[in-house]
């Protein structure tokens, strides 16, 4: 016998929807979202397959954030559940209502929704449980909130741009060194005006840079010359104004400063719980350990995919086919749905390994050459797609990268 579940999770409670493999409504009820309510669930489900030959239980959740989480990995984990075979899936919302659009006659209530994601499954649609054991669960949460906090510190990095030309609209144009280095940060903090900076003797203003840059500057009297130039071509400002811009300027800094650190914490502690984990994507030259355990962490354990092609399409980084009759769209757009966060780290970690790997730099640069617009971002996206080949392979049959020559050298 053949049963399926499907939840319709909110933050206060959970509908659920039972029904065998005829499609016949077995149970419905409501239970609390919190532990007493999913052992609730856990006996009704129990209940309802007692003294019966269980062929497959299947449980459905819609991806609806927190809401979803604790339950699922409860029902995924529990003892009594695993013994019957249970699997456990959490959806993507829109699978889930591109499907209720069959049913035409539907009002949009959360006991429909849980019949309609239990009917979902017994046509067999689900084909990958989402739900990952505890360190890949850990991992997530990890290089999803390490993604968030480099995307609030390139915002904020854009703010710092924006008052830095108000202050001196010259300066990323003249200065020869990265504005956000720890001694041009310093510089600004310390609120130097522009008349003050243009006076300062250029040997004292390199001594200043080489002391704070730990001297890291190859040559710092010629940054300290073109930081002069761009302070002396500069317009200036009203000292109200002036003095604004240098409280938002310290302002940004401090921000900056703070996001660093806590990307810095979450890196140590990343590296801590990749060091339980076997894998050889590392070895791929340039993909490094952040990207490395962002893709992990999305990917979760490599036998819930059934080949590449399932990997590229969850992570989005596949084109849709668009053909009538005997036309087939020869242009067409890259998916906008999948899962953002694996999708980031693999188009990252293809912009590093290109730089690193002659098949790969290949590769981008033949793609690159094909279009007129919107060169790196094709030809980047596409390297992507084809890493993705690669880190199927390595982790599918926990090998180690070796570079193209190597391996027809063995062949």
């Amino acid at each position: 016998m053949r049963f399926f579940v499907g939840l319709d999770v909110s933050s206060f409670d959970m509908k659920g929807c039972i029904l065998d493999q005829d499609g016949a409504v077995v149970a419905t009820f409501t239970v609390a979202n919190n532990m007493p309510g999913a052992m609730e669930l856990k006996q009704r489900i129990l209940d309802i397959t007692a003294d019966t030959e269980v062929d497959i239980l299947k449980i459905g959740l819609e991806s609806t954030s927190v809401y979803s989480f604790h339950p699922s990995m409860f029902l995924h984990h529990d003892s009594d559940l695993k013994a019957l075979g249970a699997q456990v899936f959490v959806m993507n919302p829109k699978q889930i209502a591109n499907f209720k659009k069959s049913y035409s006659d539907m009002n949009k209530t959360d006991a429909v929704d849980a019949f309609v994601i239990a009917d979902y499954m017994r046509f067999g649609r689900n084909t990958m449980s989402v739900v990952k054991e505890s360190q890949y669960v850990a991992l997530q949460q990890l290089t999803r909130s390490r993604y968030h906090l480099i995307q609030t510190m390139t915002k904020e990095k854009q703010h710092f741009l924006q008052h830095l030309s108000f202050k001196c609209n010259t300066f990323s144009q003249d200065v020869e060194s990265s504005v956000f280095g720890q001694a041009m940060m310093d510089l600004f903090l310390e609120k130097f005006s522009l008349e003050e900076l243009a006076q300062l003797p250029l040997e004292d203003l390199a001594s200043y840079l080489q002391a704070r840059g730990k001297n890291r500057f190859p040559d710092p009297k010629a940054v300290a010359s073109s930081i002069q130039k761009a302070v002396r071509s500069s317009y200036r400002l009203d000292k109200v104004v002036e003095g604004s811009i240098d409280v938002l300027l310290a302002t940004s800094i401090t921000v900056i400063r703070s996001l660093q650190q806590q990307v810095k914490e979450i890196d140590k502690t990343i590296e801590r719980i990749m060091a339980g984990i076997t894998q050889t994507v590392e070895s791929i030259p340039g993909i490094g350990p952040v990207f490395t355990a962002g893709i992990i962490a999305e990917i979760g354990q490599i036998e819930r995919f059934d080949d590449e092609t399932k990997i590229a399409k969850y992570a989005g980084l596949y084109w849709r086919t668009h053909q009538s009759g005997r036309f087939t769209a020869e242009d067409t757009s890259l998916s906008r749905q999948g899962n953002q966060y694996l999708r980031y780290y693999f188009v990252e970690a293809a912009n590093s390994v290109r730089r690193q790997v002659p098949e790969y730099q290949s590769y981008y640069a033949k793609k690159y050459r094909e279009v007129p617009k919107h060169q790196h971002k094709r030809a980047l996206v596409l390297t992507a797609r084809k890493l993705v080949r690669l880190v199927d392979a390595l982790l599918r049959n926990h090998q180690l990268f070796v570079p193209e020559r190597e391996r027809e050298a063995m062949t």
